[in-house]
């Protein structure tokens, strides 16, 4: 039996077909995931976190990403930060993963202390000579966009993060997400590749057959559908809905709220999608009634029928609502698991059991992101079995993921592979 080695990543992306899923290797192999890791997580734009974070001075948070350790605080003066978490003495992380309240960021390993801001403070034993303004931790690339926090780990981040930040910055004001409060988290393990999981996020022609939860508040037909296999009745439906989003749109922008689709899908670097979307039902947040979990609107709003503000990136998911917002970002941490992390945000000044009852304010998202994870770990398995073959991506509810995939061969080809 001959000895195969296998194809170069090179090869791989040469085999994608267009219009069809990416193949097997792509989204098992670990050779890749380092790929993966390098390009679109430490040379593009990824969300990572909230200014709700770290609400108050001192408050500091870590998000590993690959080998990479952050550090996201907040200094004595207010300001975010975002700085490596490895001390500049001989490179011991500072903070443990997770959240912490600090006054200074002391090394456990020498106490090497630095100030909020990064500065060096305090080296003992290093000698009256020795020069502490060169040795502060090292800052990272950031953007708080409507209080999304966005990083970099370039040393020359892509520019056209500027096109999502004009597009984000006026439509998130009403919704004051710099002054939210992080209601609940959850942290969830996928047993897939974390391509698979953006995947999944970026169509619902799933979502009628696993999410029945989700599906009495969002509209599937908003991402898709063959005209020519529904009943002259759903037809019907289906045109008066896209008639209804069309007069919704306008009575929305009128109103002052930006609300059309503003995408960046092809020729980008910066991938991502925005509009805002009709709330089935009651029409007014994404419950299992679709209606307001909490009766203290987000932020500075006042009005419950302002739909689902939707935006994603390629590891992010929004939805931000007149009464809360769920924020997902998505961190690989192998080839074949990725962490989803998600967050419930509500106003500030909410008081649970009082203004928010928790569980209707979450089973939706925590149902859909469950049923989501059992989506991705059978897509994984799948793609893992040698009779695994691309398949074709149907043309009418599963476009974006087509985009997402030459997106991927693209980016991937502009970084050398």
């Amino acid at each position: 039996m001959l000895n195969r080695l296998p194809s170069s990543i090179s090869a791989l992306l040469d085999a994608r077909a267009d219009g069809h899923s990416l193949p097997a290797g792509l989204y098992v192999r670990e050779d890749v995931f380092e790929a993966d890791i390098d390009v679109f997580f430490h040379n593009h734009w990824i969300c990572v976190g909230l200014d709700c974070d770290v609400p108050e001075p001192g408050d500091a948070t870590v998000i590993d990403i690959g080998k990479t350790s952050l550090i996201l605080l907040r200094d004595d003066d207010g300001e975010i930060r975002v700085l490596h978490n490895v001390c500049r003495h001989r490179g011991s992380r500072l903070l443990d993963p997770g959240k912490t309240i600090v006054s200074k960021l002391v090394c456990p390993y020498h106490t090497w202390t630095y100030e909020l801001t990064g500065e060096l403070s305090y080296a003992p034993h290093m000698g009256k000579d020795f020069d502490k303004e060169c040795r502060s931790l090292k800052p990272v690339t950031f953007k708080s966009i409507g209080g999304l926090i966005y990083v970099c780990l370039s040393d020359n981040p892509p520019e056209d993060i500027a096109i999502l930040e004009q597009a984000m910055t006026e439509r998130l004001v009403p919704y004051d997400i710099p002054n939210a409060k992080i209601a609940f988290q959850t942290d969830v393990i996928e047993d897939g590749n974390w391509k698979l999981t953006m995947e999944n996020n970026r169509e619902c022609y799933h979502c009628s057959a696993n999410h029945p939860e989700l599906c009495v508040s969002f509209v599937d037909l908003d991402f898709g559908f063959d005209p020519e296999t529904l009943s002259p009745e759903d037809r019907e439906q289906a045109e008066e809905h896209f008639r209804l989003y069309e007069e919704q749109t306008k009575a929305w922008e009128a109103d002052g709220f930006p609300s059309a689709a503003v995408e960046q899908l092809a020729d980008c670097a910066t991938n991502f999608r925005t509009q805002r979307l009709i709330i089935s039902g009651a029409g007014e947040s994404q419950t299992h009634d679709a209606t307001a979990a909490s009766s203290k609107l987000l932020g500075h709003m006042t009005r419950k029928d302002l739909g689902d503000m939707h935006l994603w990136g390629h590891n992010s998911w929004n939805h931000f609502m007149g009464d809360h917002a769920v924020v997902a970002t998505v961190i690989p941490l192998s080839a074949g698991k990725t962490l989803v992390r998600t967050k419930w945000l509500v106003h500030k000044d909410a008081v649970e059991g009082v203004d928010y009852d928790l569980d209707k304010l979450t089973d939706v998202w925590v149902a859909t992101t469950d049923q989501d994870a059992d989506l991705v770990a059978r897509s994984h398995a799948g793609a893992t079995d040698p009779a695994y073959q691309p398949g074709p991506y149907s043309r009418f509810s599963e476009t974006n993921l087509d985009k997402f995939a030459t997106w991927y061969i693209d980016r991937m080809r502009a970084h050398g592979y």
